[in-house]
């Protein structure tokens, strides 16, 4: 029978970074078929992989799909504790590249950034403006989804930090959160609304199109309890979109009303292009904050952009005022 040290010694001899990127990318696609496309392999060569790993480490570590076999489910324990050292390895390994790459000498930074749909054009556009002035050679990359998708990609390390929520315990596993403030939801129109020229009511607005979150998503969760509350129920034909382009797009040209968080409509609301509906969404409020991976190592450029994001988040100020009454003539 082996012992501890003769483990070691063997999966330091057998294991290559094939395995590792194997390992991660199955990881973060759930799905051998993409995984495979993702590191251009047929399947069976992904399965493959993923059977010697598992023989090197003698232990599973994925979690295959009811559904079928292309389907993962997850990684077993001993898979997660795997894939977190992977992914160390590899960023070690791309920072090694990134040190002796370039001709200059210079050390090209990166930085990856998730945010909310909801919440990137109230919080980023400043931040990322400063931030270019401070490192005006660093690669920057946004990405915009989900909330359960940029958690997920931050905790596989595809991403350096997200702007988002608060998410079930299952999935804030190994992340930190870090509260930058707290927005309600807001009933949006266009200037000159019909219900902007009065104090409307909720039932006066479900006789207009919505505009709305996708299914899963929190503020989608938080306009059905709202509604609910009040005996109320979200019409089945309102628009559903994670575009806010869209929703701001569709609600200008038309007598849609967008139910929101603040901070995708703030600068609309701000300069008048859209008119906040008197509705009273107290109770609405989902913080909003920084995460991280609890075990990253210290980045002087996401350190740099975790400052300004804070800076930003104060700097928001009072919220935009609601539709008043139109004067009596």
């Amino acid at each position: 029978m082996k012992t501890p040290t003769d483990l070691r010694q063997d999966f330091v001899r057998n294991v290559q970074l094939r395995h590792l990127r194997c390992l991660v990318a199955v990881a973060q696609e759930r799905h051998l078929a993409r995984a495979a496309g993702r590191l251009a392999l047929s399947q069976p060569a992904v399965s493959k992989t993923l059977s010697e790993l598992e023989a090197i480490v003698g232990a599973r570590l994925v979690e295959r799909s009811k559904a079928g076999r292309r389907g993962v489910q997850g990684l077993t324990p001993a898979g997660e504790q795997l894939l977190t050292h992977a992914l160390r390895v590899l960023e070690a390994l791309d920072a090694s590249a990134q040190a002796v790459a370039p001709a200059s000498g210079e050390r090209i930074e990166r930085l990856r950034i998730g945010a909310l749909p909801s919440v990137a054009p109230a919080l980023l556009p400043a931040a990322l403006a400063r931030l270019r002035d401070g490192w005006p050679a660093a690669q920057i990359m946004v990405k915009s989804a989900a909330n359960a998708a940029l958690l997920d990609e931050l905790r596989a390390g595809e991403l350096d930090i997200v702007v988002g929520r608060m998410s079930d315990p299952r999935l804030m596993g190994g992340l930190s959160f870090e509260l930058l403030h707290t927005e309600p939801l807001v009933f949006a129109v266009r200037a000159g609304h019909p219900l902007a020229l009065k104090a409307a009511s909720v039932q006066a607005v479900l006789a207009y199109p919505l505009v709305v979150y996708g299914e899963g998503t929190i503020p989608r969760h938080n306009t059905e309890s709202f509604l609910s509350a009040r005996g109320l129920v979200l019409p089945t034909n309102a628009l559903q979109t994670l575009d806010v382009a869209v929703a701001r797009a569709l609600v200008a040209v038309s007598d849609a009303v967008w139910i929101t968080p603040l901070g995708a409509a703030r600068g609309e609301l701000a300069d008048g292009r859209l008119v906040r509906l008197r509705i009273d969404t107290a109770g609405t409020e989902e913080p909003v904050g920084l995460l991280q991976r609890s075990d990253a190592e210290p980045s002087a450029l996401r350190g740099a952009m975790a400052a300004l994001l804070r800076e930003a988040a104060k700097q928001q100020g009072a919220l935009p005022p609601r539709s008043r009454r139109k004067p009596r003539s």
